[in-house]
């Protein structure tokens, strides 16, 4: 089994929703229930103890369904009063009600209504005025925004000719062909929605059925790193931002922003982090580099210096996450219980901006595995509702698109500057929570952005150990963990090597990064090619049940030598969970 370390946080309404799992609790002895109706449930199991689950749900009266490797559950019809004991039994992880197999002309289709939810896109494209910028013209068109999390699902709302591009795959699926770019995970394609999905051409009076994002005419330059459990390692997101870097204009593309709703809790400070280095050195070579702070709450993370890592670079765009309290009146936001602070970290660097960030309607994928794991976010046949400094990111990264589109010579330290210049401070929120406060766009519609500004900050170095960069994610192979300073191939990682690389701006040559040929995907031979959907070549089952399992990676595994010849080989993982937390 791989084990593998996640992305950045928390997606579903799982802790700061308020629609919190329908786990129950634990009862006393396992026992059999009295005889009464049936309910559909999604059962996890400890790794490795998914037969033991199984019984203990056939001794209480129930029958096993579809089978759901990549949580290490299944789902199980058992009689209501059951639930207790099925969860009291040590080989059970979690129950939780599977309202996802109710038919689909149910409640949950129809009772969804975008028009009374507070949190939907068109509340939250009211509150930050995005509305106002597209009366005035401005809807995000010709910039692309560049993706680095676990790819892009086409569901409608992104599947329009031309609206997403896929970068190259540098996720561990890349060799399926019925995965490659395709997002297994569900945070991908969230992400994307909140920036930049589009159901029809925006209008500030489009009603809450049209699906809008912030900026409905940029476009998306997917870069998966993370599959179906939103597993990546520090070196895939590493080059996934040096190949945006070598690459934003290749094909005609303009990639003027990076969103990376990504964070680790790098045990090392930004001077010398790797990563950190990297979307440095991003930002310096023109692009608005865009992070999640993180969703450790007000404490620090274990080893944590404050916000995630790259957000804690002072250079980049750190964002923290407000609740709009389902208003669209920015005085009733509040701060997100669950966004990082600076506090009690010293000399550490605060958010810099903050923006929505909970309860959001996002596009659903469904099969994916939030959309399996977590049934407690589901809105709709198409929406799904998240929480996280993820979902602040990327609302961010969309209302930058707005801005280079009316004002396309704006440095990142411009956009910077200008975005925090025109916040709205929250009310009993401190700066180390909320930095400039909520960005207002409406405001800065007849504002001019200032003629130069300039970051003085100390720079990274790029030296430090890839290792400390993880923190505490690691991906794991039959137990053994990735660690040290190796990529996912095993191959030694020379940051002093890889800084110049960077700074030089070319640390890939062709398919190569770090001495491997990253192939087998979007890349032939030594030039790129992107890939557009035509809008009907996906389906949502694509990957549904046993898609996931089955398959593991040929060659050697990083306690040993080098992936099969350094070069991607053999097939996709076989699912399983993540360690990390830290997809925002």
């Amino acid at each position: 089994m791989l084990r593998k370390a996640a992305f950045l946080a928390i997606l579903a309404d799982l802790v700061a929703g308020g629609l919190l799992t329908a786990s129950v609790s634990a009862g006393s002895t396992e026992q059999a229930p009295k005889a009464g109706s049936g309910v559909s449930v999604i059962v996890r199991a400890e790794p490795g103890r998914e037969q033991e689950a199984e019984a203990a749900a056939e001794r209480l009266g129930g029958r096993i369904g579809m089978r759901l490797s990549v949580i290490n559950g299944f789902v199980a019809t058992i009689p209501a009063s059951a639930q207790p004991a099925l969860y009291a039994n040590p080989a059970v992880l979690s129950v939780s009600e599977d309202r996802r197999l109710a038919p689909q002309s149910s409640s949950y289709s129809v009772d969804y209504n975008p028009n009374s939810d507070g949190y939907s896109m068109q509340n939250i494209t009211k509150l930050t005025g995005a509305r106002a910028w597209w009366a005035a013209g401005y809807t995000g068109q010709g910039v692309g925004v560049a993706l680095i999390d676990s790819g892009v699902a086409p569901v409608q709302g992104l599947d329009d000719n031309g609206k997403v591009v896929n970068g190259p795959d540098l996720s561990l699926e890349s060799q399926v062909a019925n995965l490659r770019d395709l997002d297994t995970f569900g945070h991908g394609t969230f992400m994307a929605g909140l920036i930049a999905g589009r159901d029809a051409a925006p209008s500030p009076n489009a009603p809450a059925s049209t699906y809008l994002g912030m900026a409905p005419d940029a476009q998306i330059v997917s870069l998966k790193v993370g599959d179906a459990d939103g597993g990546t390692d520090v070196s895939q997101v590493i080059a996934a931002i040096d190949w945006v870097v070598q690459h934003r204009n290749d094909n005609g593309l303009n990639i003027r922003v990076i969103n990376l709703s990504y964070g680790t809790n790098s045990t090392q400070g930004y001077q010398s982090d790797p990563l950190a280095y990297a979307a440095e050195q991003a930002w310096k070579s023109g692009l608005v580099v865009v992070a999640a702070a993180g969703n450790t709450g007000y404490q620090r993370g274990a080893g944590a210096p404050g916000l995630a890592d790259p957000s804690y670079d002072p250079y980049v765009i750190a964002v923290a996450g407000a609740d709009t309290m389902g208003s669209t009146n920015p005085k009733k936001s509040v701060m997100a219980s669950y966004s990082a602070s600076s506090a009690g970290c010293g000399s550490c660097k605060n958010p810099d901006i903050t923006s929505p960030s909970a309860h959001l309607q996002g596009l659903r994928v469904p099969n994916s595995f939030i959309d399996v794991n977590h049934p407690e976010g589901f809105l709709s046949d198409r929406y799904f509702r998240g929480s996280g400094t993820s979902e602040a990111t990327a609302i961010t990264s969309g209302a930058i698109a707005l801005l280079l589109q009316k004002y396309p010579s704006m440095s990142p330290d411009v956009v910077k500057k200008f975005l925090t210049s025109n916040a709205f401070k929250i009310a009993g929120a401190d700066t180390q929570a909320q930095g400039a406060g909520e960005f207002q766009l409406a405001s800065m519609l007849t504002k001019s952005p200032p003629p130069s500004a300039a970051q003085n900050a100390k720079p990274s170095n790029g030296l430090g150990s890839i290792e400390a960069s993880r923190g505490q994610d690691h991906l794991t192979w039959n137990g053994v963990s990735l660690s040290g300073e190796e990529d996912i191939f095993g191959q030694t990682i020379d940051t002093h090597a890889l800084a110049a690389a960077e700074a030089a701006g070319n640390s890939w040559s062709g398919g190569t990064w770090n001495g491997n040929t990253w192939s087998g995907n979007s890349w032939s031979g030594n030039s790129w090619s992107g890939s557009t959907w035509s809008g009907n070549s996906w389906s949502g089952s694509s990957w549904s049940g046993s898609s996931w399992s089955g398959n593991t990676w040929s060659g050697n595994s990083w306690s040993g030598s080098t992936w099969s010849g350094n070069s991607w080989s053999g097939s996709s993982w076989s699912g399983g969970s993540w360690a990390g937390a830290y997809w925002g």
